[in-house]
């Protein structure tokens, strides 16, 4: 009975976790246009010497929204990352 509750306990942690990853993993500005194109724009202020990785992260972290995008609206998603 003990490990049952373990286990419903680590399911519960893990639903959490991935709850709050979906709920930080989004961009900081959509923009729609009527002519069925979306951007989606993130910004980062990172360390001097992190930028390109960072350039890349953010591409690399929306590119699967962006096609889900494109496949449930049907819009030409671009992903444009700001790094300053």
């Amino acid at each position: 009975m003990g490990s049952l509750i373990i286990n419903i306990t680590l399911i519960i942690i893990i639903i959490i976790i991935i709850i709050i990853i979906i709920i930080i993993n989004r961009p900081d500005i959509i923009i729609k246009k009527k002519e069925k194109t979306c951007t989606l724009i993130d910004v980062a202020i990172p360390a001097d010497r992190n930028v390109v990785q960072k350039e890349a992260e953010k591409k690399l972290k929306y590119k699967s929204l962006g096609i889900e995008i494109q496949q449930m609206w049907k819009l030409k998603c671009t992903i444009i990352p700001v790094i300053i």
